[in-house]
């Protein structure tokens, strides 16, 4: 999961501040244009990397590779090689597959992990050193997809970053600060002290940022394949890291993991087919437990954001988010009810409890109960190509910079997605949110997660791929676009751009971004119970390509929340 976009925190999500965006939220332009393929991702640079790919035919797989490891040089608070996440692929032909290539705890881990001997939660033991890391899937599944559905070599579609790496690039602006933000993470720890601080003499925004560790083990990787990672030099390094300062990942942990292929998770929202990820991520099932919710009433008469509509929504995702903390966890180690939680007559039900009138208070909302008679600083990148094949991948160290760790020798930032886990339950994690027994810790257990990677189909086309950082926001940042897609008509790049609420469940408020929220609006939400976090906070960074009917011309538009983010074609 992810609010670890460094232009979340400078825009608030993680210091309080607030700032415009770079680019205008009123000033809404045409989405970009592309005939033959489009990428749209977190980082210009990035994006660039994956049309030189199209451009020498490679497929959106090879693409989706190539971006998310030149992502792991140009965006180091979340674009990486030492966490995980998810990729949903659909062929042309009309094949998907969901790819967990999520982080999983080490064989060392158990239950009370971050527990003192009075049972309660270590302060920052899960979010801050060696001891936070999972182990990391992202080298296994991007190999993986490459090998399955890709038709490039690995060691073509590794050479851009590791070009990157070597070269440098120029430091923007936003990373500049964002480096700075988090000096006092970053700070604990020698080798991103060194790297990532130029051992506190900081980078200026223009100053070109080399990472010569980095090249060295992409080189490797290129010269001696994706297992290198798991069961060579690379893996040693990592290994060496953590015995010298008490992690628990071992040389075992490294050989064992395993990405994995799963189902996706399918629904429907007004004649559109939706397609998501599945369990260990949360995030597909509960947009569709969402929109289920939400087919009962008539948006687009309600009005945009307006407060009738932002009453509704509010709602929904209360009920949706307090499913999640109950029903939510690795689906090898707990039965998750999917089929149940996104059944059309489950949301009826559940939706029956909404009354237009008042808020529903958080503690009286409840999980509900589905049959279970069933078989048992994160960022996002969508690539679509020529032929219409469609990858939307999100993926992620949890927080901003991980838990600070560089791997000495190695130059990539480590993961601390053991957060993810419950450390308690009924105790909050990074983001806020409640979590549940599904979800203890487990050796090899996969965490749960809110990514939420998205392919929506009209009449068995593609209509829209699309997806988002934000951790818990994610759900409610990629459902909302959906809505300003299909019930209001907008532009791609309207709805990406339009101004958004998030609401979990608990804690009992709603979140809200500058200027987004009328003050009519928000006192005709008041009256009717909802309470408003105190300072407004940007959510999301929503990365979206549509193919427009009839011209077949391939649609990117990239958030403005986010100053790095890119969209290209050719």
């Amino acid at each position: 999961m992810k609010s670890c976009c460094m232009y979340l925190l400078l825009l608030g999500l993680g210091t309080g501040l607030i700032r415009s965006p770079a680019r205008s939220q009123v000033e809404i332009p045409a989405p970009a244009r592309a005939r033959h393929g489009m990428v749209a991702s977190a980082n210009a640079l990035a994006s660039q990397a994956g049309v030189e790919i199209l451009k020498r035919g490679g497929n959106a797989v090879d693409v989706a590779v190539a971006v998310g490891l030149a992502l792991a040089v140009t965006t180091p608070e979340a674009g990486n090689i030492g966490g995980g996440g998810f990729m949903l692929i659909r062929m042309a032909d009309g094949n998907s597959v969901a790819l967990d290539y999520r982080e999983a705890a080490p064989r060392k881990a158990t239950r009370t992990l971050y527990l003192d001997r009075a049972g309660n939660v270590i302060p920052q033991a899960s979010t801050v050193g060696h001891l936070a890391v999972g182990v990391p899937g992202t080298v296994a599944g991007f190999a993986r997809a490459l090998e399955r559905y890709g038709t490039m070599r690995w060691r073509d579609v590794v050479e851009p970053a590791r070009k990157l790496a070597e070269k440098g690039f120029p430091v923007s602006h936003a990373l500049a600060l964002g480096l700075r933000s988090r000096e006092s993470l970053l700070s604990q720890f020698p080798e991103s002290r060194r790297i990532f601080l130029k051992n506190g003499l900081h980078y200026r925004e223009g100053e070109i940022f080399r990472q010569p560790d980095l090249a060295r083990t992409l080189k490797r990787l290129q010269q001696k394949g994706p297992r290198d990672f798991y069961e060579g030099a690379t893996a040693r390094l990592l290994v060496e890291e953590m015995e010298r300062n008490g992690g628990l990942i071992t040389l075992e942990d490294l050989k064992a993991y395993r990405p994995v292929e799963r189902e996706p998770v399918r629904g429907e929202y007004r004649g559109y087919k939706i397609i998501s990820m599945p369990p260990p991520s949360s995030g597909g099932a509960v947009l569709i437990e969402m929109l289920n919710m939400l087919e009962g009433y008539d948006l687009a008469a309600l009005g945009h954001n307006s407060s009738k509509t932002y009453h509704l929504l509010i709602e929904v995702m209360r009920r949706g988010f307090a499913d999640r903390a109950e029903h939510f966890g690795d689906p090898a180690f707990v039965r998750v009810p999917v089929n149940a939680l996104t059944s059309e007559s489950y949301a009826r039900s559940r939706a029956q409890s909404i009354d237009m009138k008042r808020a529903t208070p958080s503690t009286e909302v409840k999980p509900g109960r589905p049959m279970r008679d069933e078989p048992p600083q994160t960022t996002h990148y969508t690539v679509v190509d020529a032929k219409g094949n469609v990858v939307s991948n999100t993926y992620t160290l949890n927080t901003a910079y991980g838990s600070g760790v560089t791997v000495r020798g190695a130059g990539f930032l480590l993961n601390n997605e053991m957060d993810d886990f419950t450390a308690k339950p009924g105790s909050p994690n990074a983001f806020g949110l409640i979590q549940g027994e599904a979800n203890a810790i487990a050796p090899g257990k996969r965490p749960l997660s809110s990514m939420t990677p998205t392919l929506v189909l009209k009449e068995g086309k593609l209509f829209v791929a699309l997806g988002s950082p934000g951790g818990p926001t994610i759900i409610n940042s990629v459902m909302q676009v959906l809505l300003n897609l299909i019930d209001h008509g907008m532009t791609l790049q309207g709805a990406v751009n339009a101004p958004r609420i998030h609401h979990q469940w608990l804690p009992d408020r709603v979140r809200h971004e500058p200027y987004g929220l009328a003050r009519d609006v928000r006192e005709a939400l008041e009256a009717k119970g909802h309470r408003f976090e105190a300072e407004p906070r940007w959510m999301g960074d929503v990365e979206a390509i549509m193919i427009e009917p009839g011209t077949g011309m391939r649609l990117g538009a990239s958030d403005p929340r986010n100053p790095d983010a890119g969209v290209r074609g050719y």
